[in-house]
């Protein structure tokens, strides 16, 4: 068996994972994935309102994760695909279970502020 880890403990390296699969701009690459590798301006035409910057930001964080691969091409002009990595795709499941919580849940949600603002 291996090291246990516990992400309540301040200085616990799981943290750090948790970090990254929380971080904004994860979900959103991650899922746009599943279907298959991508490139940059696909990833930017798919995830509405993400910028460049942060774009180009997350998905060498991810790769550092080791979360997605970059495959860049020999053409001209240069062409570069992202795709998850095995361990990519293994975030999808947890990942789904959050996605399909939150767009169910939007009422409730919605329906909770509405009433916290109608009594503030």
């Amino acid at each position: 068996m291996g090291k246990a880890y516990n992400v309540m403990a301040a200085t616990c390296p799981s943290r750090t994972v948790l970090h990254r699969i929380g971080a904004r701009w994860t979900v959103f690459i991650v899922n746009a994935l599943d279907d298959g590798p991508r490139r940059f301006t696909e990833l930017k035409a798919h995830i509405q309102g993400i910028t460049p910057k942060v774009l180009t930001e997350t998905l060498r964080s991810l790769e550092a994760d080791g979360l997605i691969s970059r495959h860049e091409y020999d053409e001209s002009p240069p062409r570069v695909e992202y795709a998850l990595t095995p361990l990519g795709r293994s975030l999808l499941v947890p990942l789904r279970a959050v996605r399909l919580w939150a767009e169910q849940h939007v009422p409730d949600i919605e329906a909770a502020r509405a009433r916290r603002h109608d009594h503030a």
